[in-house]
């Protein structure tokens, strides 16, 4: 009777035994079934180099910013070229990268049309303004919130009232942003008795023309200009340069191009894209990256920064700040303020 009781108390412990492995090693299975940040594959694709002191290296300072903070591990690829959007997409996907960011709104068509062949890739444009498909979730910081801060500056450091804008491109988002830089820049100027207010705008259909933006800028100086806005990444850094040999100033614009010069570029506005990214890319570990909408931010989200150095003064800071505060309260209008709707 004992050696029976024994052999079944054997039994029982065995199975008991068992039973707690199994469980323990579901739990095991479902812990490890949840990816870290850095088990993700994610990549950033950029139209220009690191080191533009613009729009590059705004991005990629997001995605040093990310890593750090989150854990991903975003490596980057730089100076792609249009001709090699599609194929630089299709690489990536082939490669089962689960995030592909793209910098710059000249991405929307190429990231739309590749995605429908990818659908467990997340496709996220930068500055995005298309989404096609649920796989497709451009993020757009609101630039003419932050070229609205720019002519808060110029508005108040032009002597003449003569501004002259250089766009990269006439897209939608480009037209926008000098619509509300020129529209608030004069205004402010004639508000301070100089009735000839203008502003010139011209588009360099380039971003990275470093010799095209000298050349147009020292035209439109010598047109007149007294206050240079340009956006257009490399081609911005040929305008600083033919600000400096010419005396003018120009407002820095998406990076802190005041240390090029800051006796040329007396202040800039800053697209903090490291809160910018970090904001996307959690909101990509966390599922809410939804794809079919354009994922927005801007002043309120407290993504655009004014940097100024001495030739700004306090009275002009402080009439920006004051600028700002009226934008998070959604006192200013910026809607009507765009030519083109």
């Amino acid at each position: 009777m004992f050696k029976k009781r024994f052999k079944l108390t054997a039994t029982l412990l065995t199975v008991l035994m068992l039973f707690l492995l199994t469980a323990c090693g579901t739990t095991t299975k479902v812990d490890s079934g949840k990816k870290a940040a850095g088990d993700y594959k994610m990549v950033l694709i950029l139209p220009g180099p690191i080191n533009d002191q613009s729009w590059n290296a705004t991005n990629y300072a997001g995605l040093v910013k990310s890593n750090k903070s989150l854990g991903t591990k975003m490596e980057y690829v730089e100076n792609v070229q249009a001709a090699d959007y599609e194929s630089t997409f299709r690489n990536y996907a082939e490669r089962g990268y689960n995030l592909i960011m793209a910098a710059g709104t000249q991405f929307d068509e190429a990231a739309n049309k590749v995605a429908a062949t990818y659908p467990k890739t997340t496709f996220c444009v930068v500055n995005g303004m298309v989404s096609k498909g649920p796989n497709v979730a451009p993020i757009f910081p609101k630039e003419y919130e932050a070229s609205y801060i720019a002519a808060l500056m110029a508005g108040e450091v032009s002597k003449t009232g003569q501004f002259a804008t250089i766009g990269g491109f006439p897209n939608k988002a480009m037209e926008h942003l000098l619509d509300v830089y020129e529209k608030v820049a004069v205004d402010l100027a004639k508000g301070r008795g100089i009735s000839n207010a203008k502003a010139v705008r011209a588009y360099a259909n380039s971003w990275d023309d470093v010799a095209l933006g000298k050349q147009m800028a020292a035209t439109m100086i010598d047109n007149g200009a007294d206050v240079m806005f340009v956006y257009a990444n490399q081609v911005g850094l040929g305008s600083i340069q033919a600000t400096k040999e010419k005396g003018v100033k120009f407002i820095g614009f998406s990076g802190d191009q005041t240390t090029i010069d800051p006796n040329t570029v007396v202040s800039s506005v800053v697209f903090d894209f490291e809160t910018f990214y970090v904001w996307a890319i959690q909101k990509y570990l966390d599922g809410s990256l939804d794809g079919n909408k354009v994922h927005e931010a801007g002043i309120a989200e407290n993504i655009f920064k004014p940097v100024y150095t001495a030739n700004i003064s306090k009275d002009i800071q402080d009439k920006v700040a004051a600028g700002m505060e009226k934008a998070k309260k959604g006192e200013v209008d910026f809607n009507a303020m765009f030519v083109n709707k």
